[in-house]
This record gives structure tokens, C-alpha cells and sequence, in this order.
């Protein structure tokens, strides 16, 4: 039996990518022990079962030496003022299939003869955060007297995903990568990011993070679009940044989302706190964190009294239970956005695109389920 040289190096790099331990892949690959030592050489067909299972190029192991992996867009996350760790194999798969789906998007859109979007880059970080924050909101027709006819502020967020998505932005929500429900997403790690460009802009938001926090996510990230930006995020509701565009965005989103005018006609200083986040939450149509952040905002607490009320509401939004199951062909439609679902899938039918490569894109396995898609999506296909 021919057995193929592999760098040991590369074998352990590959599985450290992948956040796996010898002994969870032990029963799997019983000599990678021996492998990763040297004194043992795997099979090709047992090197290309190892090479799928860390979700890794085989070209990739028979490299001299691990190859270092960069994100492909700036990265302003930080963690107690602290640059971010490394990525995890996780969040650059998620960055590098969102890329792809935009490209793809981006061709299609030329074929059609769609402009570019004017709101893009149409902002500097030396702009007034409430004249942008206006801005933004006529353009997204995010009317804050019409949110609170709605019945919560959840239906509040899928309403602001749909205006940012009738736009011209590629919303995507996922707490998986790809379709992948055993590679989670870790909202620890990044809450999410924007792919800037004039005529694809796209905005991914971790879907594994509380309802509360992807409302404020979608916001900081259209704050990048308008300034023309790509950016990898964390999007802190509790603490400045250590970068000053991640600090502006911040800033921007929260007056997007209530204006401080509005905040404070309505604003009863006297009632109990925890009473006035449910009202007020309830009133705006916001999560209680944004609330929370904006009442700070005007002054109403001391620092330790603004951490002390954010991680008692952080705490009770986290035992909030989720929701489970529900319906594929809407969970699909979220993750990959709507505007790029109805155009890859009318683009498929229509022979400009393969099949193959929509499987790709979306992550399904058949032409049946690509065809009852459509029909969810209210296409004619």
C-alpha cells in the first residue's frame, strides 16, 4: 500500500486549525498520533479523509510548511482593548463563502444593468453622527413611528432586515457555517461584518448571538457601508473601542436606531429601571440594551452603575430561551439573504447559472429542493 510524505507539522497545524484534539479524532484516524510524530506515513485516501475532515485543502498538506491564513478584510475587533485573537477556521469558511456569493452576485447584477448605490461611501468619519444617522434612516424608509405599531421588537428586526435588503444590501443571518449545523458560530469571537462594494454591498450578522445584539449588528454594519468600508466586527454595546471607526459606527447605530431627541420626551427618570427598559424597548421597538446604551448616552448613570444594569439585562436576555427547528426554506432564505436567494435561483432556472454552482451557494443538494425554494421565495420557477 502506497503511503504518501506529509510535513508531521502540517498534519498537527491542520488539526489545530480545525480546533480538534488527538484524542477526539483518535477512534477516526487511529495512528494521527504517530503521524504527527513522523513515525508513521498516512495513505492518500486516509490523508484525503483527514484533509475533509479539518475542512482544509488536501493541496494545502503537502505545502513545506503551514501557510498563514490572513482575513481578507480589516479586522477592528477587540477584546479588553486587546487586538482579537486569530481567526478560527469557522469565521474565515463564513467571510470566504459570503465573498464568493457576492462575487457571484456582483456579475449578475452587471448583466441587468443595475447603478451603483449612492449611499455607499457617501459618509466621513468627521460627519455628525445625527445628521448621518438621518440620512440612513431616510434612506432605509426606517420610520420610528411606524415601528411601534409593530407588535415586538423582534418583528422589528426582521423589518429592518427587509428595508436594508430592498435597499440593495446583501443581508445575511447565520449562526452555522454554510449549512453546517455542527460548525457554530461563536458570537464571543465576532458578532459580524461588512463586505463593502458600490454596486454588492453585503452585511453578515452572527445569527448564534441574542436577537438584541443582531439588531444593533445590522446598524454598526450599514455604518461602515456608508463610509465605504469592509470590516470585521464585534460590536460592543458596554464599552468604547480602541478604534475611533469602530467607535463612530457605534454611535451612529444607536442614534439610528433611537435618536436621543425621541429618548428623551419619552424618558420617565423616575420609575424603576428594569419597568423603563421593558417600556421603552416596547415603545421604540429596540432590544433593552439599546435602550440601556441610550439612556447612558444622556448621562443617566455613572460607569459602574451603566455595567452593573448591562450585565443584569445582558444576563436575563440570555436565559431568554431560543427558538428551535422552524421552517428549512426560511432558514435558508435568512442565511443566504432574500436578494440573493431570488436572483441565484432565477438565474439557475433560466440557464445562466449551473446547478451545480447554485448547490454550491446555498448549500443544498438538489434540483427538487433548489425548485421548492423558489416556490417559498414566491417565484415562478
Amino acid at each position: 500500500m502506497i503511503r504518501v510524505n506529509v510535513e508531521p507539522d502540517l498534519l498537527r497545524w491542520a488539526r489545530e486549525r480545525a480546533n480538534r484534539t488527538v484524542e477526539e479524532l483518535g477512534k477516526k484516524f487511529p495512528k494521527l498520533e504517530l503521524w504527527e510524530r513522523g513515525e508513521a506515513r498516512p495513505t492518500f485516501k486516509q490523508l484525503e479523509a483527514f484533509a475533509k475532515a479539518m475542512y482544509v485543502p488536501i493541496g494545502y498538506l503537502f505545502l513545506s510548511k503551514p501557510p498563514e491564513e490572513q482575513l481578507p478584510i480589516p479586522d477592528l475587533r477587540t477584546i479588553a482593548n486587546q487586538k482579537a485573537k486569530e481567526p478560527s477556521l469557522d469565521l474565515l469558511d463564513t467571510i470566504y463563502l459570503c465573498q464568493q456569493r457576492q462575487k457571484w452576485y456582483h456579475s449578475f447584477i452587471r448583466t441587468i444593468g443595475e447603478p451603483e448605490h449612492a449611499f455607499v461611501r457617501s459618509a466621513k468619519l468627521t460627519d455628525d453622527v445625527k445628521m448621518v444617522a438621518e440620512k440612513m434612516r431616510h434612506a432605509l424608509c426606517f420610520d420610528v413611528k411606524e415601528r411601534a405599531q409593530l407588535q415586538t421588537w423582534t418583528e422589528a428586526l426582521r423589518r429592518f432586515i427587509d428595508q436594508a435588503d430592498a435597499l440593495g444590501v446583501l443581508v445575511m443571518v447565520n449562526g452555522v457555517v454554510g449549512t453546517n449545523n455542527r460548525r457554530k458560530l461563536n458570537p464571543e469571537e465576532f458578532r459580524g461584518f461588512a463586505l463593502c462594494d458600490d454596486l454588492t454591498p453585503l452585511v453578515f450578522i452572527n445569527g448564534a448571538d441574542t436577537k438584541a445584539a443582531q439588531m444593533f449588528t445590522l446598524a454598526h454594519e450599514l455604518a461602515h457601508l456608508w463610509l465605504g468600508e469592509s470590516s470585521l466586527s464585534d460590536v460592543k454595546f458596554d464599552a468604547a473601542s480602541s478604534y475611533p471607526v469602530e467607535t463612530w459606527c457605534n454611535r451612529v447605530a444607536a442614534e439610528l436606531l433611537l435618536p436621543l431627541d425621541q429618548l428623551r420626551a419619552k424618558l420617565q427618570p423616575s420609575t424603576d429601571i428594569h419597568k423603563e427598559l421593558g417600556r421603552l424597548a416596547q415603545l421604540f421597538k429596540v432590544s433593552t440594551l439599546v435602550v440601556l446604551r441610550r439612556i447612558n448616552d444622556i448621562g443617566a448613570f455613572t460607569p459602574k452603575e451603566f455595567q452593573k444594569a448591562y450585565k443584569g439585562e445582558l444576563e436575563l436576555l440570555r436565559r431568554m430561551p431560543k427558538s428551535k427547528g422552524g421552517n428549512f426554506y426560511l432558514t435558508l432564505a435568512a442565511r443566504v439573504g432574500k436578494r440573493f436567494a431570488r436572483a441565484l435561483v432565477i438565474s439557475t432556472f433560466e440557464g445562466q447559472t449551473s446547478f451545480t454552482e447554485a448547490f454550491r451557494l446555498l448549500g443544498v443538494k438538489s434540483a427538487k429542493t433548489l425548485r421548492r425554494f423558489g416556490t417559498e421565495l414566491e417565484i415562478g420557477v
